[in-house]
C-alpha cells in the first residue's frame, strides 16, 4: 500500500510571487457545494414579522410566576425541574441524544450536546469524544454522590484544541436548554412591602402589589431552600422515592444571604403581629413567588476570565458596596443587600462555574477547595453563603507546571490537597482527517453545520471538496478566490500526519495510511479490508499531543488567499485558484519562521509532507481518470441487479422482475457481469452458466461477506439487500470507478498527454480534454480554472512514463 514518490522535497519551491502583501484580510464568507456546508441564507421579512417572531420566542421562554405550593406540585409532576446543579448539567447533555462517530479508527457514541445543536453548531467541539465522554462520566458520579462530589473537573490541553469552544458550547447549550419545557430552571423573588404594621397595611388586607417591589434572588437560590431543613428532607425523600431515576435530587444548604434577609424580615414582622401560620404567611404569593429564568453568564453560569482581577473574595463571591453599607448598616452589622454578588461563584450558583485560563488564577484554586467539600463560602466573617455549582477549570499545560513546582517536597507539597481534588481531562489536537478538514473550513468561513455524511462516498466528497471565498484585493475590489478540490484536504492531512506517532506504523504503511485508518476505521488493499483491530497500535502513543495547530494552517491559507500568483491563462481566472501543492509548499516553507515549533519539530514535519503530497496527487489523478473514463463506467443499476441476484442465489431466494413477478436468480446475468465488468473470470470458469467452485467462492467471500458485514453494521428487522450502498463493497467499488492509464491507452489510441496543455484542434487529445474538463465540473466540485490546473498537473506527471 506504499505510494510512489510523484513529488519530492524539491517541490517545496512554489510557482507564485512570494513578495505578497502581508496585510492579509481574513476571509469573510464561504460557499460550499457539498452537504454539510453553510446553511442557506433566509429570506428577509418585514420589520413587523421579526418583532412578532421575537414575541413568540419570549412567550415560549418565560412563564408567569407561580406560588411555592404550585411549584412543589409541579416538581412531583416533573421532577427534573428541581435537579441540583450537576444533575441538571448532566440532564441537559443527555437530552440532546447521541450519535455514532469514527475517531482514531473506532466507532464511538458521542453526545450531540457537544455539537452545539441549539445554535446550529456555531461552537461545536470537533473530535475529543473520549475526553468529553469521560467528562460526562464524571458528572454522573458527581451528581449521584458516588465519591467524586469533592472533585473539581480540570480540562487541559494546548491552544486551539477546543477548550474555549467547550466553554461556549456549555453556555449556549445550557441557555437554550433552559428555554425548553424540559429544561426550565427556577428561583425565588421577594416582596417585603406591606409586612410592617407601620405601613398602615396588615397581612390579609386587600392591596395592589407593586411590581417594582419584587427582588429576585441575586444568586439563583433554589426554591426548595425556602423550606425548613426537616420539611425539605421529607419532601425530597418522597420525591426521590416516586421517580424512576438512578440519581436522586439533592437540595442542600440554605437561602442565600439576600433572600435570608427578606425571609427573616417577614418572619419577624409577622411573629410580632402574632400570626399563627407563620411560614404560610411569609411564603404567601404577596411576598414570595417562584419564577423561571433563562440560564446565562451571570445567572446560573459563572465565568472567571483570565483578565478578571481583584482580591480572591471579590473574584469568588463579590464585594461590599460602601455607599449601600452606609445606607443599610443601621444596626451595626453588614446588610447582605449591600453586597454586589458579582463573583464567579455567585453568578454560577445553581448550575456551573468555569475558571477560564486557570493558570492566571492559580492563587484562587486553593480557595475553591471548600466549595465542593463544604458547599459554602463566606461574604464576611459572620455571613456565609451556601453554593450548589459544578466547578470546571480550563487551562493550557502551563498550569500543571505551576502545580508541580513543589512536587520534589513529596509529603510537604503545599499543593497536594488541590492536586488530589483536580480530575484532569486532556484535550488533544484532532487526529481525524475529516474533522480537521471541517475545522479548517470553519476557521476560514462562517460554516457551522456539523457534517453528517450518510456514506463513505459522501464523506470523501466533503473532505475533498472545494471552497470559494470572496476576498478584497489591494484595489478594494472583491474577487472570488477558489481553494481547489483537495486543497483544504491537503492542509488537513498534513496537520494530522504531524500529530501521529510514527513508531507503531506497520511495515508497508506510512503515516498517511494511519491517518486514513483513524478517519474511516479501515484501510482498503485491493479486495482486502483491514480493520482498526487488525493493527497493534500503542495505546500510550502521544497521538494529538503535538503537531501543527489549526491556527497555523488557517493563517497560511488566509495569506495564500490574499497573495498574488504568477499564473496566467488567456481565458480562465487561474490566478484566483489556490492549488493543493500551493498549500503544502507554503505550510512546509513557513515552518522555519514559525516560533511555535522547535528545530526538531520543523525537521520532522518537513519530512512528513512528502507522503501527503503523493496521496493528494493520487486523489487528483483519480479525479482526472474518472472524468476521462466516465462513459466507460458501469451504471449503478446494473451493479445493484448483480448484487440482488447473487444475494438471492446464496440464500436460495427469488428475485422480483420488472413485471413484479418472482423468479429464480439468473445464472446468465451473474456470469456476464463477472466476465465483462468484473474481469475476474473467463467462460472456462463456468459449466454453461453454472459457476465453478472458484466462482462460488468469489461470490461468497467477496460479495456475500461484504453484504453481511453491511447488514451487521446496519442491523434491524427491516434490512434488505436494497439498503446496501453498493459503493461500500470493495470489489464493486473498483468496478464503478477504478481505471488506470492502460485503460486510457486502450480506449483512446491517439491520445497524447504531452500535448494536453494546448492540444491541436481536431485531435483526439483535444476531444478527450474537452470532455474530461466538462466531467470534472459535473462530477466533482471543480471550476473550469481549477480543472484546467489540476489536469495539467496530472498530465505533466503522466507524460514522463507514457512511452
Amino acid at each position: 500500500m506504499s505510494r510512489p514518490d510523484h513529488e519530492s522535497e524539491s517541490d517545496f519551491e512554489t510557482d507564485r510571487d512570494r513578495n505578497r502583501d502581508r496585510d492579509r484580510e481574513l476571509p469573510c464568507d464561504g460557499r460550499t457545494g457539498a452537504d454539510g456546508g453553510s446553511a442557506p441564507t433566509p429570506m428577509p421579512k418585514s420589520g413587523g414579522e421579526y418583532v412578532t417572531a421575537a414575541d413568540r420566542e419570549l412567550e415560549a421562554t418565560y412563564e408567569e410566576p407561580i406560588t411555592l405550593a404550585d411549584y412543589v406540585d409541579r416538581v412531583f409532576e416533573e421532577p427534573h425541574i428541581a435537579s441540583h446543579a450537576s444533575k441538571y448539567l448532566l440532564e441537559a447533555i443527555e437530552a440532546a441524544g447521541t450519535r455514532e462517530v469514527i475517531e482514531e479508527g473506532e466507532a464511538k457514541q458521542r453526545f450531540e450536546f457537544f455539537d452545539d445543536p441549539h445554535n446550529d453548531g456555531e461552537h461545536a467541539i470537533l473530535g475529543n469524544t473520549d475526553v468529553l465522554n469521560r467528562f460526562v462520566d464524571d458528572l454522573r458520579s458527581i451528581a449521584a454522590r458516588r465519591g467524586k462530589e469533592e472533585k473539581i473537573v480540570w480540562l487541559e490541553g494546548p491552544t486551539a484544541t477546543g477548550k474555549s469552544e467547550l466553554k461556549r458550547c456549555l453556555i449556549n447549550g445550557l441557555r437554550e436548554y433552559s428555554k425548553t419545557d424540559e429544561g426550565r430552571r427556577y428561583t425565588v423573588e421577594w416582596n417585603v412591602s406591606g409586612a410592617s404594621s407601620s405601613s398602615g397595611l396588615t397581612y390579609g388586607t386587600e392591596r395592589v402589589a407593586d411590581e417594582d417591589d419584587w427582588y429576585e434572588s441575586p444568586v439563583q437560590s433554589h426554591p426548595l431552600t425556602v423550606f425548613p431543613p426537616d420539611v425539605r428532607s421529607e419532601l425530597l425523600q418522597a420525591l426521590n422515592a416516586d421517580i424512576d431515576d438512578h440519581i436522586d435530587t439533592v437540595v442542600e444548604g440554605r437561602l442565600d444571604p439576600f433572600c435570608r434577609e427578606a425571609y427573616d424580615h417577614l418572619e419577624e414582622q409577622y411573629r410580632r403581629q402574632g400570626v399563627e401560620r407563620l411560614f404560610s404567611t411569609v411564603a404567601d404569593p404577596e411576598h414570595l413567588r417562584v419564577k423561571n429564568f433563562v440560564v446565562d453568564v451571570g445567572q446560573g453560569i459563572g465565568v472567571l476570565h483570565s483578565e478578571d482581577d481583584g482580591t480572591p473574595k471579590e473574584r469568588l463571591v463579590g464585594s461590599w458596596m460602601a455607599g449601600m453599607l452606609r445606607e443599610l448598616d443601621s444596626r451595626g452589622r453588614k446588610n447582605p443587600q449591600a453586597f454586589s454578588y458579582d463573583g464567579v461563584l455567585s453568578q454560577g450558583n445553581g448550575l456551573l462555574t468555569i475558571v477560564e485560563d486557570a493558570a492566571q488564577h492559580a492563587d484562587l484554586l486553593q480557595k475553591l477547595l471548600n466549595v465542593p467539600d463544604e458547599g459554602s463560602v463566606k461574604l464576611d466573617k459572620g455571613i456565609g453563603m451556601d453554593v450548589d455549582t459544578q466547578l470546571v477549570i480550563i487551562s493550557n499545560p502551563d498550569l500543571e507546571a505551576r502545580l508541580n513546582q513543589h512536587a520534589d517536597r513529596r509529603g510537604q507539597d503545599p499543593l497536594k490537597a488541590l492536586k488530589r481534588r483536580l480530575d484532569k481531562h486532556e484535550f488533544g489536537y484532532l487526529t481525524n482527517l475529516s474533522l480537521e478538514t471541517e475545522l479548517i473550513r470553519r476557521e476560514l468561513t462562517n460554516e457551522t453545520e456539523i457534517w453528517r455524511p450518510e456514506s463513505t462516498a459522501d464523506l470523501e466528497a466533503l473532505i475533498g471538496g472545494s471552497l470559494t471565498i470572496p476576498v478584497r484585493d489591494s484595489e478594494y475590489d472583491v474577487a472570488d478566490r477558489e481553494l481547489a478540490p483537495h486543497a483544504v484536504e491537503s492542509a488537513a492531512l498534513f496537520a494530522v500526519v504531524t500529530r501521529l506517532d510514527a513508531e507503531d506504523v506497520p511495515p508497508g504503511l506510512d503515516l498517511v495510511d494511519k491517518a486514513l485508518l483513524f478517519d474511516r476505521g479501515y484501510l482498503q488493499d485491493g479486495d482486502e479490508r483491514l480493520e482498526t483491530e487488525d493493527f497493534d497500535f500503542d495505546d500510550n502513543a502521544a497521538e494529538g499531543e503535538g503537531g501543527i495547530p489549526v491556527t497555523y494552517t488557517r493563517d497560511v491559507i488566509a495569506d495564500l488567499l490574499n497573495a498574488n500568483t504568477d499564473r496566467h491563462h488567456p481565458d480562465l481566472d487561474v490566478e484566483n485558484v489556490v492549488m493543493p501543492r500551493d498549500v503544502l509548499n507554503e505550510m512546509a516553507a513557513g515552518l522555519a519562521d514559525a516560533p511555535v515549533f522547535s528545530g526538531a519539530e520543523r525537521s520532522e514535519f518537513e519530512n512528513r509532507v512528502v507522503p501527503v503530497k503523493n496521496y493528494i496527487y493520487q486523489q487528483q489523478e483519480t479525479d482526472v481518470l474518472e472524468a476521462m473514463m466516465r462513459e466507460k463506467r458501469v451504471d449503478e443499476e446494473t451493479v445493484e441487479e448483480y448484487i440482488t441476484h447473487v444475494y438471492a442465489w446464496a440464500n436460495d431466494e427469488q428475485v422480483e422482475n420488472d413485471r413484479g413477478e418472482l423468479e429464480e436468480p439468473s445464472p446468465l446475468k451473474m456470469k456476464v457481469f463477472e466476465i465483462e465488468h468484473l474481469g475476474r473470470f473467463s467462460t472456462e470458469s463456468y459449466d454453461g452458466n453454472e459457476p465453478s467452485s472458484a466462482v462460488r467462492q468469489f461470490r461468497t467471500d467477496k460479495i456475500i461477506t461484504a453484504l453481511n458485514r453491511h447488514a451487521w453494521r446496519n442491523r434491524d428487522e427491516d434490512f434488505t439487500v436494497a439498503d446496501v450502498q453498493v459503493k461500500e463493497i470493495p470489489v464493486i467499488k473498483s468496478v464503478l470507478g477504478s481505471h488506470d492509464w492502460d485503460d486510457v491507452r486502450r480506449t483512446f489510441e491517439d491520445f497524447d498527454p504531452r500535448r494536453w496543455d494546448d492540444p491541436p484542434s481536431g485531435t483526439q487529445t483535444a476531444t478527450v480534454k474537452e470532455r474530461t474538463i466538462e466531467n470534472m465540473l459535473d462530477m466533482f466540485e471543480y471550476t473550469e480554472a481549477s480543472a484546467e490546473l489540476t489536469s495539467r498537473h496530472v498530465m505533466s506527471q503522466v507524460s514522463y512514463r507514457w512511452d
